[in-house]
């Protein structure tokens, strides 16, 4: 053991009020006679001086408990099919997020043939998250095809990093208790747009699967097969079929 690393776990212990002459010499003893508590406490003390993520994340387990339904309150024409738009997706988290200090980024990330997006949480203390880049392949080279991509990967991106599935519009949903519905959800259901049909593309078939096998429950399984279902051809059906009894199989045991 070097004087270097004698002098960072000290440092470590001291940091996390371990400051007793007795306990610093006992666990540099230990260190010097085991070479695995040596990596142990040197793995600790290279992790002090990382950012704090206690504040933010405290503040983000308090804003999920009054997280909203995504609303399904858009239809696509083209697939036969409804889906929360962006708008009610950010009905759902934004208030309770910002209740809780938290601001929701979503920065474009520079990708080939499509759009990325990564969503940060950042919190009022100064802590950030970031929950990964998403991204989506462009339906067309043109700025509607990369504009559509861009709002489909924001949608997708935000209830991934907070955890959220869309639902229906139904009596459950209108009356938890817990989780008032946002304002999307109180108005008359708008009529389906006269939209083409790259105004919500669908997703890559292997992104789908990769959701469904990342779900939490088996009705959030179900629920992003049921969404995905009718947009694809028969073989793709078949293989969201199979993947949402596996994840189902899967979390239930």
């Amino acid at each position: 053991m070097t004087p270097t690393d004698m002098k960072a776990i000290s440092a470590w212990m001291t940091a996390i009020g371990e400051s007793s002459p007795d306990t610093i010499n006992r666990v540099l003893a230990s260190c010097e006679a085991d070479p695995s508590a040596l990596a142990y406490f040197l793995a600790r003390a290279s992790h002090e001086g990382e950012p704090s993520m206690k504040e933010i994340s405290t503040a983000l387990v308090r804003a999920q408990k009054n997280f909203g339904p995504a609303i399904r309150n858009a239809a696509n024409p083209h697939f036969r099919s409804r889906y929360a738009d962006l708008a009610a997706c950010l009905d759902a988290v934004q208030p309770a997020l910002n209740e809780a200090g938290i601001a929701v980024l979503q920065k474009a990330v520079p990708c080939d043939a499509g759009v990325a997006v990564e969503t940060v949480f950042m919190h009022e203390s100064g802590e950030t998250i970031s929950c990964g880049t998403f991204h989506v392949p462009a339906a067309k080279n043109d700025p509607q095809g990369y504009g559509s991509a861009l709002t489909y990967a924001r949608r997708y991106s935000l209830m991934a990093a907070c955890g959220i599935a869309p639902e229906d519009d139904d009596g459950n949903a209108a009356s938890a208790p817990q989780r008032p519905a946002p304002a999307s959800a109180r108005k008359e259901p708008a009529k389906a747009p006269d939209l083409p049909p790259e105004n919500d593309p669908p997703p890559p078939i292997e992104q789908v699967l990769s959701m469904i096998g990342s779900a939490n429950t088996a009705a959030d399984a179900r629920s992003i097969g049921l969404n995905h279902y009718k947009r694809f051809d028969a073989d793709a059906q078949a293989s969201i079929k199979a993947a949402v009894e596996q994840r189902k199989a899967e979390v239930a045991e």
